[in-house]
């Protein structure tokens, strides 16, 4: 297996990159360790062959300093059974269809690809787990860590350029393990493979998983003894704000300048991506966030030219994230642990534990079921995400606070002087400031973008957020409605059905539960409350896609296809999830979990079985379709697990 490694992080593949490289078996796909050549290890492993010469029940938890990893090995694993894979996960990595049924493909994605070597061919690449800190919960938790991940190496895909790491979750101890057993249990890594696939298949950015393997022989303890399993996930990047925590808590100014250089230059793709202030007439429209809706006399902050590089990296990182968690907000989806260790400085959603897709709505669920106070609740994500971001930016306070000074020696070397401190101090706490004025407006456009989607607009008005979004939202809390159900269905409803009140009120009828009614306890009393929105929103219908006072039958029917296109007919809810774990885990049935991952990567479809895929006819089971689409039951409602799930 030595063969499919490089050395010093070159590539390993002669695949060309023109647009039309045939799809390869995963041991010829092309293989980097930028991130390894990069930083500094940890001392203790200064080599790979150090690392791989020592006995692996030697690798235990302790205190790493001054390195941002460790070289480590995954535990080799005996006997294993590849569960599920995702087809398009292989084909993002440029992994040809069938490599999946092979020995080598099966043995990388559980580690097993050291088995059997030497020193001499550990001169390149290597795996690794990374070194990091948190806030959890609000509370500084010291050194985290991969604790139970391992990466591989990276991966650049020649027909699309997208550089990604594979690593390997669930596959041993490292030295960031604390107390656990670096192990992932059956139960948590279906959850983790099948969402990481279903919110990219939504449009929301995240992490991505390409297979899930079950190890039968091995046992993990958590609420109870457990099969284990590991999730092979990627992502262009798995750098976290924790990542500025632990150096920051260490006083490493050395090393908060080196990652926020790495971030710029590895990460975003060189300084030159990286966005200025909206009104900087010097960086227009470089970078993919959005700056648009950001006025200018809201701004309130440091001149330009106060503004250096790593402003522009914080800026960025900041705005991923307000782009992100807006499509949270816009879909329902919480991910239920947002401590700052679970925050990607690339603005994925990544590192799942409890999380779920919102049933009947409510801003104040939460589906971590330790989460007692709420914290991480559906309504509080946005205000967590930037309460990360400022720590972020306290660790970068004194980069974003020189400003010209940057480059300057003295500082570069020795820091701010004393007498400028406090001048410091004082523009960096404006600049983050103004980050988050920024953070708001990007949000909001986001959010307004898609819920203007959502429910069917070409156009956004002001009026709209209070008159349709919020009004909507509401409606939604009193009357206990299904969130995404609510605008699938208001996706097949057309126009000439809404004409008169009581005609709204009569519709109004298919946004309930089958098993009737909540909120007031009265139908009529609901039914009337659905019927005045709906009227609303025929009004802006009309105004959109019509003359105001009518719209054609092809107008209305491009309208509800354009809808079904954004409001999914499928979400892994908590509910089908625990039904699959079930069927999967105890009682051996493996179809069921194809037919889940198939239906996640294709969300918005009317239906599914019978019909043709990538062209190939899926079969799927038509009646487990209709049940997993519609009403939740009702005490399967609002679930809420643990972290370990």
């Amino acid at each position: 297996m030595a063969s499919q490694f490089s050395t010093n992080g070159a590539t390993a593949s002669a695949a060309g990159t023109a647009a039309g490289t045939p799809l390869l078996s995963i041991n010829d796909i092309p293989k980097s360790w930028t991130f390894t050549s990069k930083h500094p290890p940890d001392r203790m492993f200064p080599t790979p062959a150090l690392s791989h010469s020592t006995p692996r029940e030697q690798i235990t938890s302790r205190i790493v300093r001054d390195a941002v990893f460790t070289w480590v090995r995954p535990e080799t694993v005996a006997s294993h059974e590849l569960l599920a894979i995702s087809p398009a996960a292989m084909r993002d990595l440029g992994i040809r269809e069938g490599d999946e049924k092979t020995d080598d493909f099966r043995n990388t994605v559980v580690g097993n690809v050291l088995h059997g070597w030497d020193e001499r061919t550990l001169e390149g690449g290597y795996p690794w787990a990374q070194c990091y800190g948190g806030f959890q919960f609000g509370e500084w938790a010291g050194q985290l860590g991969d604790g139970r991940v391992i990466s591989l190496f990276e991966t650049t895909n020649p027909n699309t350029g997208v550089r990604n790491e594979l690593q390997l979750k669930g596959a041993g101890q490292t030295p960031y393990s604390r107390f656990a057993d670096g192990l992932a249990a059956l139960r948590s890594s279906i959850r983790e493979f099948v969402v990481s696939e279903a919110l990219n298949a939504l449009g929301i950015p995240t992490t991505r998983a390409l297979s899930l393997t079950v190890m039968p022989s091995v046992r993990v303890f958590r609420e109870r003894i457990e099969p284990a399993a590991i999730v092979a996930r990627f992502a262009p990047s798995w750098m976290r704000i924790g990542t500025f925590d632990i150096v920051r808590a260490r006083g490493d100014r050395y090393l908060i300048r080196h990652l926020a250089t790495y971030v710029a230059e590895e990460v975003f793709g060189g300084w030159e991506t990286l966005p200025g202030r909206p009104d900087d007439p010097e960086k227009p429209a470089e970078s993919p966030s959005p700056r648009r809706g950001i006025p200018a006399d809201e701004i309130e902050g440091p001149d330009d030219t106060a503004e250096n590089r790593f402003v522009r990296v914080y800026r960025e990182i900041v705005r991923r994230n307000a782009l992100t968690v807006a499509k949270w907000q816009a879909y329902g989806f919480m991910n239920g642990v947002l401590n700052s260790d679970n925050t990607s400085l690339s603005g994925l959603s990544m590192d799942f534990g409890p999380f779920a897709f919102m049933d009947n709505f409510d801003p104040n669920y939460t589906p971590n079921h330790d989460d007692v106070k709420g914290r991480y609740s559906y309504g509080n994500q946005p205000g967590i995400i930037w309460w990360n971001l400022v720590r972020l930016g306290e660790a970068l306070g004194e980069y974003l606070g020189v400003a010209s000074k940057i480059d300057d020696p003295y500082f570069v070397e020795h820091g701010v002087k004393q007498e400028e401190v406090n001048e410091i101090v004082d523009r960096a706490e404006t600049i983050i400031i103004q980050i988050g004025v920024e953070y708001r407006a990007v949000f909001l456009e986001e959010y307004r973008r898609l819920m203007s989607a959502r429910l069917g607009l070409k156009t956004q008005k002001e009026s709209d957020f209070h008159e349709l979004f919020n009004s909507l939202l509401n409606t939604m809390e009193v009357l206990e409605l299904d969130f995404n159900f609510f605008f699938r269905r208001l996706s097949l409803l057309k126009v000439t059905e809404l004409e008169t009140e009581e005609a709204r009120r009569d519709k109004a009828g298919v946004f309930f539960y089958s098993d009737g009614v909540t909120g007031f306890g009265d139908e009529e009393a609901d039914r009337q409350l659905i019927g005045e929105w709906l009227c609303r929103w025929r009004l802006r219908i009309l105004e959109d896609w019509g003359d105001g006072q009518a719209v054609s039958d092809e107008q209305d029917g491009e309208r509800m296809r354009a809808m079904k296109g954004v409001n999914p007919n499928f979400t892994p809810r908590s509910w089908i999830l625990n039904e699959v774990i079930t069927r999967v885990q105890k009682y051996g049935e493996r179809g069921v979990l194809d037919r889940l991952v198939h239906l996640s990567l294709h969300p918005f479809e009317d239906s599914w079985a019978g019909r043709t895929f990538d062209g190939k006819e899926y079969q799927g089971d038509a009646e487990e379709e209709m049940r997993w689409t519609s009403d939740v039951p009702r005490e399967s409602r609002a679930q809420q697990c643990s972290c370990s799930s």
